[in-house]
């Protein structure tokens, strides 16, 4: 079955070698009330840092305002690798794994230094604003990821 408009190839989930421009990594800081009694962060505040990063690169990347954008989140994993602490620098690298119609899904790794604090992966649907259901990713968007993620769109 051929793709439907703005899919693109798919590729393995997970974060891939990138061939075209730099990988979009973000740096989200640890704040004292991101901790629980243990200093580590608690599990929770990982979908924040993944917020942060998708919106940064909406931005970047795609060209949205995180106020004008027309995306809600409908699913999201995580698995946690090891905890992050006071004193930690975690970064959050993130890669568009596959682009559909309306769609869109990303991987993520949170690190610190060399070392994988966890892996995630999100689908976020872009909406209409007035009627609140899905609707088509602009080709305008569609083509900027494409050309950043280095995805052959069909259009």
């Amino acid at each position: 079955m051929p793709p439907s408009r703005n899919q693109c190839v798919l590729f393995p989930s997970g974060l891939r070698q990138r061939t075209t421009s730099a990988e979009f990594t973000v740096d989200v800081p640890v704040r004292f009330r991101d901790l629980d009694p243990m200093n580590h962060v608690n599990h929770a505040v990982y979908a924040t840092y993944l917020e942060s990063a998708r919106g940064a690169y909406l931005e970047e990347v795609a060209g949205r305002s995180a106020e004008g954008a027309a995306f809600v989140l409908a699913n999201l994993e995580i698995s946690y690798e090891r905890p992050i602490t006071t004193g930690d620098d975690p970064t959050v690298a993130l890669s568009v794994t596959r682009l559909g119609e309306s769609s869109c899904t990303m991987a993520y790794e949170i690190r610190v230094g060399d070392d994988v604090a966890a892996t995630a992966e999100t689908t976020i649907v872009h909406v209409d604003p007035e009627t609140q259901t899905s609707s088509p990713i602009s080709d305008a968007i569609a083509r900027r990821i494409g050309e950043y993620e280095g995805l052959e769109l069909s259009v």
